[in-house]
């Protein structure tokens, strides 16, 4: 597939992306809002954007991590498939369970040798409790310091490096990474299962938080079969790597529908929209979200909020289906459908490793929910749009997955 970014040499042209080749806290009101923190938002200054939309792969093999894909759902295909992020860093700071997988994105930087492969990984507690109590912490402390359910990873290797051929992928099935990443969770399959069950010696867990959810849902009784026929045969136990052209079969079943992500240019959408976008645009009214955010918009009472709004909703409209909007140019900015509760200025942090700024690269729109079934209810996850801001150098770091920073804007400002 294709960057995102845009970035990309002659002889990486078989990564252009296509159709898959034919294929608890009290109510805290927010500060007054100041605009002077603020980038300008007149529409004139907008750089170009590319949208993302999805769609479900065509292929078994279309999500395979040697073929660089952009992903939603289901479970990450990692570009450093050894060296994962691990401990405090794949659980929500606030409940202290795994996080889910959201989305990917590939992104290389063709001026900088060792971002010539890049991807982006989104994650987040799928626990709207969770989520609230994440954007007081937006705001009660720096941002370094923050409780945080939703984290963003960075990834990035030289063009020549232990785990892909240094040749654009074939794209036909054949393609095959250098070996065999690091073995899974066989619960959720998105994190390192370092930690073995100790009857079967088979199953791997990332957390005793879902090794005991395994174990309540079947693996008690897997177990035992297990335990048997290893005490039973000559073989050694049962070894759940993944093999290099299929990915590990998941235990867990509250994992998000898996999506490929393509993209389009947001120019493309300039002209009057032909009667399937009509149709498009007719189908995803009838949304939930959509449905939220008008109710919102009819409590507004300040000028600012109605100005924002007008502008998204008029910008959205032009491709109601879009879940992501993606633009790294210097002078990109995100797309807010508030005023209240935007990122300013000072809230975004320097890069943790370099010391150097940060830069908006993405945003994700809370369409994404509609496609992963998300409900209307009090409890059930929502937002209004999560950005993503990463080194505006794409700074190399001795890890390989690099935490950068993600700001979520809620519909509702209190908890």
């Amino acid at each position: 597939m294709s960057s995102f970014n845009g970035d990309s040499m002659d002889n990486f042209k078989g990564l252009r992306i296509t159709q898959l080749d034919d294929d608890e806290d009290e109510e805290t009101a927010m500060e007054p809002v100041n605009i002077d923190e603020f980038d300008d938002d007149d529409e004139d200054d907008y750089e170009p954007v590319t949208l993302g939309f999805v769609e479900s792969p065509r292929f078994s093999w279309s999500t395979l991590r040697q073929l660089f894909p952009n992903l939603a759902g289901g479970v990450p295909a990692w570009l450093d498939p050894v060296n994962l992020p691990s401990g405090k860093s794949i659980l929500c700071d606030l409940c202290e369970v795994p996080m889910q997988f959201v989305l990917q994105l590939y992104a290389p930087i063709m001026d900088k040798e060792s971002t010539f492969h890049r991807s982006l990984f989104l994650f987040m507690c799928p626990s709207m409790s969770c989520l609230l109590r994440d954007q007081h912490e937006q705001w009660k402390r720096a941002p370094e310091k923050a409780m945080r359910s939703m984290k963003v990873f960075r990834c990035q290797l030289p063009r020549v490096n232990p785990f892909y051929s240094s040749e654009a992928p074939k794209h036909d099935g054949t393609d095959k990474p250098l070996g065999n990443g690091a073995p899974l969770c066989t619960w959720c399959g998105t994190w390192k299962g370092d930690k073995l069950c100790s009857g079967c010696k088979s199953a791997r867990y990332c957390s005793p938080t879902h090794q005991a959810l395994h174990w309540r849902m079947g693996h008690k009784t897997e177990c035992q079969q297990l335990r048997a026929v290893i005490e039973t045969s000559d073989s050694d136990p049962v070894n759940n790597g993944v093999a290099l052209t299929q990915k590990q079969k998941v235990a867990s079943k509250s994992l998000w529908k898996e999506f490929v992500v393509i993209h389009e240019d947001e120019s493309e959408y300039d002209t009057e929209m032909s009667g399937d976008d009509e149709i498009a645009k007719s189908l995803v009214s009838k949304r939930d979200v959509n449905d939220q955010m008008q109710s919102l918009m009819n409590d507004y009472e300040g000028d600012a909020d109605k100005k924002i709004w007008v502008d998204f909703q008029q910008r959205v409209a032009k491709a109601p289906e879009q879940v992501l909007r993606y633009s790294r140019s210097s002078g990109a900015k995100p797309l807010w459908p508030m005023a209240s509760g935007r990122a300013s200025k000072s809230e975004i942090p320097n890069c943790k490793s370099c010391g150097g700024s940060l830069c908006f690269e993405f945003q994700v729109m809370p369409q994404l929910l509609f496609f992963f079934g998300g409900k209307n209810d009090r409890e059930s996850l929502d937002w209004a749009t999560i950005v993503v801001y990463t080194c505006a150098n794409s700074c190399d770091s001795s890890l390989s997955y690099k935490e950068e920073f993600v700001w979520v804007q809620l519909y509702s400002q209190t908890a």
